[in-house]
């Protein structure tokens, strides 16, 4: 019956367990647990997410006015961080528009974290502790965006022509919509054909992995440098258990001008695609000019943790009332 939870009891004592350890786990690393609006006058710009927008007033007879219900606290996070609060974490309610699926659910429940002076590597030795205090004890295998599609494509992703790309994707994925660009062919080819086999047991045992150094037009707000072979990268990673994505880490982009260039990249794409144009965050950009320190961030699912915690099949199974039960 619909108004029954999807989930069975002893799911919701796992998931009040799992925060418990989660808690505990940065309790003793002296990581400090915030708390930030869910509502936004502004949320992120990428063409790719679709936002829930709220019409909320300030006050009674007062007219109203659109906001945005975050997908990420990731801005309010960074503010907090300008203002010194030093290393930090939140558990949230999280919200995207259009993604509803067996691995997805448009209200879901993010662990994001952010570790000022961390590395990447340092910040991937972070998630592996995690990792391995709620699941089980794990080494983490790190492969590079690169070899993963030398490695099961035999393509090089950062030299395979776009004609190349765009016939090696429709020819191995079946898709037959219109013409897309190169990032839309390489995501395409990255879901349908290396996902599955990411972080796949091993002799029986948890097997994650880390992908990183991903093409600098996919680096979203995270830096780009110049790796070890001589070519620009992203410096971001994400973290993959049985061919399901967990989790998304930069090594932070704390230049303001380069903020401000990479909304304007997006809201030119949005308006090419004739998607909403999203506001960009000014408190977000005035805590950039007074300075974000040199940290790593790292947003992950806690829905999809609790899934592979209690191996479910599905986002319901994990979930008191999923959409079409809310």
């Amino acid at each position: 019956m619909i108004w029954q939870p999807s989930c069975t009891i002893n799911m919701l004592k796992s998931r009040a367990e799992l925060y418990s350890q989660i808690r505990a786990f940065f309790c003793a690393r002296q990581v400090i647990e915030v708390e930030t609006p869910l509502l936004s006058v502004s949320t992120a710009t990428d063409p790719q997410l679709e936002s829930v927008t709220a019409n909320l007033s300030t006050g009674f007879g007062q007219p109203s006015q659109p906001y945005f219900l975050h997908t990420s606290p990731e801005f309010p996070m960074k503010r907090l961080l300008a203002a010194g609060s030093g290393a930090i974490y939140q558990i949230c309610k999280t919200f995207r528009n259009g993604e509803s699926s067996p691995r997805h659910n448009p209200e879901f429940s993010m662990l994001e974290w952010y570790r000022p002076g961390f590395s990447l590597q340092q910040l991937m030795t972070d998630v592996t502790e995690l990792i391995s205090t709620v699941l089980a004890p794990v080494e983490i295998t790190r492969l590079s965006y690169q070899n993963a599609f030398r490695h099961y494509l035999e393509i090089d992703p950062f030299d395979i022509d776009d004609i190349s790309l765009a016939k090696l994707a429709t020819s191995l994925t079946d898709y037959q919509g219109p013409e897309m660009a190169r990032d839309d062919y390489l995501n395409l080819l990255l879901c349908v054909c290396i996902e599955p086999h990411l972080g796949a047991d091993k002799d029986g045992q948890l097997n994650p992995i880390f992908l990183y150094d991903y093409p600098p037009s996919q680096a979203s707000l995270a830096n780009v440098y110049q790796n070890e072979g001589g070519i620009k990268v992203a410096q971001r990673f994400e973290l993959y258990i049985r061919g399901l994505e967990l989790a998304n880490g930069y090594y932070e982009l704390t230049d303001e001008a380069e903020h401000r260039r990479r909304f304007k990249e997006d809201n030119d794409a949005r308006e090419e695609q004739s998607l909403p144009m999203i506001p960009v965050d000014q408190n977000f950009l005035a805590a950039l000019e007074v300075g974000l320190p040199n940290c790593s961030g790292v947003a992950l699912g806690l829905d999809r943790l609790l899934m592979v915690k209690e191996n479910a099949k599905t986002i319901a199974d994990v979930l008191a009332f999923p959409i079409d039960r809310a």
